[in-house]
């Protein structure tokens, strides 16, 4: 496993070889995702779009994820410690992530003007990324701008699966594949998703301020999200390119990655 180290937090990283005149690709992944769950039905869809699109990449876990070191009391009190947020999360913990985190992070990397491909929560964090700070191009695959009710029930099943079923084949079992500290993983996004001050969570005003090109992508049949995400999107960014894909879950890359990765590599054509 490669990591560099922030602020005394080691974050787990991944490098896809790739020609270094074009800007690489930075991964960022889902609420529960990693490094190793991009890997996933046999396939590396980052590989894969490197691959397609002429481009290096980078791959990394946030912290409380795959192999990164866990966040500290993860249900308890929200407080700092040094340049870290510990304790549960609060509903601006995807800004902090796009604004100090991701930052020193692709510094550390050496990364200028990256094309960021951001998941779910990874994609939430592009968006506010690049509304800051430079990139050659931003790609969000099922974010969330606002908090819809579907995102809300979804997550309220996904903790009573997480609960209940303590078997091999029981959610908890299937993600612990994935992650050095399963429950530091789950209740760092599940807690702050069902909180009551998330609901308020809304970043359609960040993204007025995002000049560089954008696609947004979301399946048709998201079970964490309606196609309204991507219509909020093309309100606030005119030059924001949308696409919806049929057949399609709140995992595009897994779900449609052929059709995703035909998207991509039209949009990111020189």
């Amino acid at each position: 496993m490669q990591s560099i180290t922030l602020e005394g937090i080691r974050l787990e990283v991944a490098h896809i070889e790739g020609p270094s005149h074009r800007a690489p690709l930075v991964f960022l992944h889902e609420g529960l995702g990693s490094v190793a769950m991009w890997h996933q039905r046999g396939r590396h869809w980052p590989t894969e779009l490197c691959r397609a699109t002429g481009r290096a990449g980078w791959v990394y876990s946030r912290r409380g994820y795959g192999q990164s070191d866990p966040v500290a009391d993860v249900r308890d009190e929200p407080r700092w410690q040094g340049g870290w947020h510990v304790g549960r999360h609060e509903p601006d913990y995807m800004h902090h992530e796009a604004y100090v985190v991701l930052p020193a992070l692709l510094q550390q990397l050496g990364v200028q003007n990256p094309v960021l491909v951001g998941h779910s929560d990874g994609a939430t964090i592009a968006l506010l990324h690049a509304s800051r700070h430079p990139v050659s191009a931003c790609v969000a695959i099922a974010p969330h701008v606002v908090v819809e009710d579907v995102a809300i029930r979804a997550i309220a099943q996904a903790r009573q699966l997480y609960e209940a079923d303590a078997s091999e084949r029981g959610l908890r079992a299937r993600l612990a594949r994935y992650h050095a500290d399963v429950d530091n993983a789950f209740w760092q996004w599940n807690d702050v998703w069902l909180s009551e001050a998330f609901r308020r969570f809304d970043i359609r005003p960040e993204c007025q301020s995002i000049r560089t090109p954008l696609l947004a992508v979301q399946g048709v049949d998201d079970e964490y999200g309606t196609l309204q995400q991507l219509h909020e999107i093309a309100l606030a960014c005119p030059q924001a390119q949308t696409q919806a894909l049929p057949d399609c879950g709140h995992s595009p890359h897994r779900d449609q990655p052929d059709a995703l990765t035909q998207a991509l590599v039209r949009f990111l054509q020189p």
